[in-house]
Order: C-alpha cells, then sequence, then structure tokens
C-alpha cells in the first residue's frame, strides 16, 4: 500500500516514521530534459500533433521497487514554454476503464496517471496531481512529505488554468472488446507554482524535482462492468505501481527520489548532468533515513554516525565527513561540500540548509 493520504494512513494503523527501511539497490534519479516549444500546443490528447514528434519519450516506466517488470507499457514526453509545463503520457492498456467523475475524489482507487512536483527541490510544499481515464482530476498540496508528523495536506488546493485532455484508441469502459492504450495531455500553468505574486518561476535553464507514476489494478468484470477485483476474503488486492524514476519502495511521497527535469531554452537537443551537489544531499537524506530508522526500533537517537554507517561517505571519489548533532527537538546532520565548501545541514523534519 502506497502511503498516500494522511487519513487513509491513520484509518490503516500507519505510523509517522512507516516507510524508513529502504531498498538495498542502489537507485539512481531519472533525468529528461524538456524542451522550450516555439509553436502552440493544442490539449486535446493527440499523441501526433507535430510539436511532441520533434521531442524524445521517456524511458518506459518501472516497477516503484525497482522489481518485476510492468506488465504494460508507460511512457511520458515533456515540453514547455513561458506559460506552461506540457506533459503527454501514454499507458498501454487492454481495458481502459474509469467510474470516479466528481473532481478530487481519490482518484487511484480507479488507474490512473500521476504527476508529483518539487519546484525548489527541498522536500517541502510539492505538488501532486492525479487523472484518470474520464479526465477526472485531483490536484493537492503537500506541505511535507506523509513521514513528517506535522505535514500539512490541502485537498481543496486546485491548479488554476489546468488544461487536460484524454484520447482513448479503443472503448472506455467497454469489457467486449480488447484496447490499446489511453493518452493524457496536459498544460499545468506555471502560476500555479508561484510562491508570492513577484516570484519569477518559470525554470528556464534550470530543473526541478519531477516524477510520474501509474496505479493499474486488476479488474474483475461484473454486470456493473470493471471493478477492482478482490481476493477470498472480499479485500481489494493490491494495486501495481508503475514509475517513471523507481523509489526502492512502494512510497512516491520521498522527493528526494524524485527524477530531474531540466527545462532548457537551448534550440534543439541539450545536456544534462545531475549536479555532484545533488548527490551529496542523497547521502544526507541516506543518513537521515538511518536516523529516523534508529529511532523507530530504540526509542532514541543515534548520538554517533557510526551507530548508523561507517562516519565517513564519499561522492565521486572525493571523502566527506558529516558530522550529528543532537539536541532537545530532534537532530542535525551537516556535511561540508568537496565541490563547493557550502555547508549542507539536514533537520530531523527532512528539511535541509545551505549555508
Amino acid at each position: 500500500m502506497r502511503l498516500k493520504f494522511k487519513w487513509l494512513s491513520v484509518a490503516l494503523g500507519f505510523i509517522s516514521v512507516i516507510g524508513f527501511s529502504q531498498s538495498k539497490k542502489t537507485i539512481t534519479p531519472k533525468t529528461y530534459v524538456a524542451s522550450k516549444t516555439q509553436d502552440a500546443i493544442v490539449i486535446d490528447g493527440d499523441d501526433a500533433d507535430a510539436s511532441w514528434n520533434k521531442v524524445d519519450w521517456t524511458d518506459l516506466f518501472e516497477d516503484i521497487e525497482n522489481n518485476e517488470k510492468p506488465k504494460y507499457g508507460t511512457k511520458v514526453k515533456m515540453l514547455w514554454d513561458d506559460t506552461n509545463f506540457y506533459i503527454l503520457a501514454k499507458l498501454d492498456e487492454p481495458h481502459v476503464w474509469a467510474n470516479l467523475k466528481q473532481r478530487d475524489t481519490i482518484i487511484f482507487y480507479n488507474n490512473d496517471f500521476e504527476v508529483f512536483i518539487d519546484p525548489d527541490s527541498d522536500t517541502f510544499n510539492y505538488y501532486e496531481l492525479e487523472i484518470n481515464a474520464l479526465n477526472t482530476a485531483w490536484d493537492l498540496f503537500l506541505s511535507k512529505p506523509y513521514r513528517e508528523n506535522d505535514n500539512v495536506v490541502l485537498n481543496d488546493w486546485n491548479i488554476p488554468g489546468l488544461k487536460s485532455a484524454v484520447k482513448i484508441k479503443g472503448t472506455l469502459n467497454n469489457p467486449n472488446d480488447i484496447d490499446e492504450s489511453w493518452v493524457l495531455e496536459m498544460a499545468i500553468p506555471w502560476a500555479s507554482y508561484k510562491t508570492s505574486y513577484f516570484d519569477k518561476n518559470v525554470p528556464v535553464d534550470k530543473f526541478w524535482r519531477v516524477n510520474f507514476s501509474r496505479v493499474n489494478w486488476q479488474h474483475s468484470i461484473t454486470d456493473k462492468g470493471y471493478e477492482r477485483k478482490k481476493d477470498a476474503a472480499g479485500k481489494f488486492l493490491p494495486e501495481y505501481n508503475w514509475v517513471w524514476s523507481p523509489m526502492g519502495v512502494i512510497n512516491m511521497h520521498e522527493p528526494e527520489k524524485w527524477g530531474y527535469v531540466y527545462f532548457s531554452s537551448k534550440e534543439g537537443k541539450d545536456n544534462f548532468t545531475i549536479p555532484q551537489e545533488e548527490k551529496v544531499k542523497w547521502e544526507l537524506y541516506s543518513l537521515y533515513r538511518a536516523q529516523k530508522e534508529y529511532f523507530q526500533k530504540n526509542n532514541k537517537w543515534a548520538v554517533s554516525l557510526a551507530s548508523l554507517t561507517k562516519e565517513t561517505i564519499s561522492v565521486d571519489t572525493k571523502v566527506l565527513k558529516p558530522k550529528l548533532e543532537n539536541h532537545t527537538a530532534g537532530f542535525n546532520i551537516s556535511v561540508k561540500s568537496p565541490f563547493s565548501d557550502k555547508i549542507f545541514i539536514i533537520r530531523q523534519d527532512g528539511k535541509i540548509i545551505t549555508n
């Protein structure tokens, strides 16, 4: 079960620190260079339009834990201009179905496509958008990941000016035939992510942290049409979670693991390499999760890094010597970057401060 919503987590008996046990696999976030388009894009769900033909698809989505290969293919293209972030998603699907029609209902109870965006890459104040094959949207704002006790989820936050369209290659809600796919096209205004009136937040030649998720349920066909499949005890079978950039754990709400989308202003192809200092931050988040897991097991914070891991870590052959400081409210783990001499500090709530 994904850690999706605080009220669901409480109802299912989850505690705030669940999810700190992580995959032992090394997972590197995916990257994508989004080109700036000079052409007007009509949001109609058509993946054959000239603007989209100029850019590449992402890699096919993977299992969220980076385990088995997904049953059906999913891929995305991205573009941008001075007004919008454009996303095109193609979801292979032999049975396209959906029944949720009310905006801001729990859309992932249907098969859906989800967008996660953290503009400033600090894991705080990020955004989620879910859309099903009926083009029903659920958009929400989160002040912090669900792993933190004091997070705030604004379910009534909406994306002003959102445009989206679905085109089905097949027939919706018809179990008597085999479909090919559904295509979702959307334009998300940059203005939706402005933090103030004067905020110049269009990311020209900058990256944002972004990820995409596809929820796919096993289904049964009844006289009412499609329904989520249940086990012998009458409980819904777990959903599949297929994502662009694997998380290593069944939880989309670890923004530090999301992919990097670089918004290039260059005409033609451009390249993007993940900055080395981002890798320093990855190491801090590994220590943060280890400290949280230590607390979960021992009901107290570790007082030395030796209790969590070795006391030195490395990034691209550079040796880092982090420092752990505990205090009455929690802990700080700091490290000096060998690439810039900046000091990064991660707090007990997952916030990274740069000095």
